[in-house]
């Protein structure tokens, strides 16, 4: 999914020290497994990465040009999981150039189908999954 034409890893954060960011930080049980499952079903970089000793997670990851954090819940700090909250107050949405493609290679790392991908009347070709770890993410594109 990563093209040449995408900016490396090292020139990615170089910028950012340049400007603001934002990006989503991610509640996660398993924070081991979460990281490997998103380069395995998105393609996902892993930028930045710190393992406790207690076997907590706190990652930095990108997916084309953009980034997105995860970290194992901790309950002390306020940080839950879907799977702790029994569901997500967020959707990351994941615009792609062939969203089909993405869509089956979720599902085939172990996301679960809730919206097969499908045309949509507003103009946009989008499925939803859910991840193992409870986040749901709508693929899609634009279509014209």
């Amino acid at each position: 999914m990563q093209s040449e034409s995408l900016k490396s890893a090292e020139d990615r954060l170089a910028d950012e020290k340049k400007r603001p960011t934002l990006a989503p930080l991610l509640g996660v049980r398993r924070g081991r497994e979460a990281v490997e499952f998103y380069k395995k079903a998105f393609g996902a970089v892993e930028l930045f990465r710190i393992d406790s000793e207690d076997g907590a997670v706190v990652a930095q990851l990108s997916i084309g040009e953009y980034d997105f954090w995860l970290a194992d819940e901790s309950p002390e700090h306020k940080n839950y999981s879907p799977e702790s909250l029994g569901g997500s107050t967020v959707r990351m949405v994941l615009v792609a150039d062939d969203p089909d493609a993405v869509f089956n290679q979720a599902v085939a790392a172990g996301a679960t189908a809730l919206w097969p991908m499908v045309d949509q009347s507003y103009g946009w070709r989008i499925g939803r999954v859910v991840d193992p770890f409870g986040h749901h993410w709508e693929i899609g594109k634009p279509l014209h």
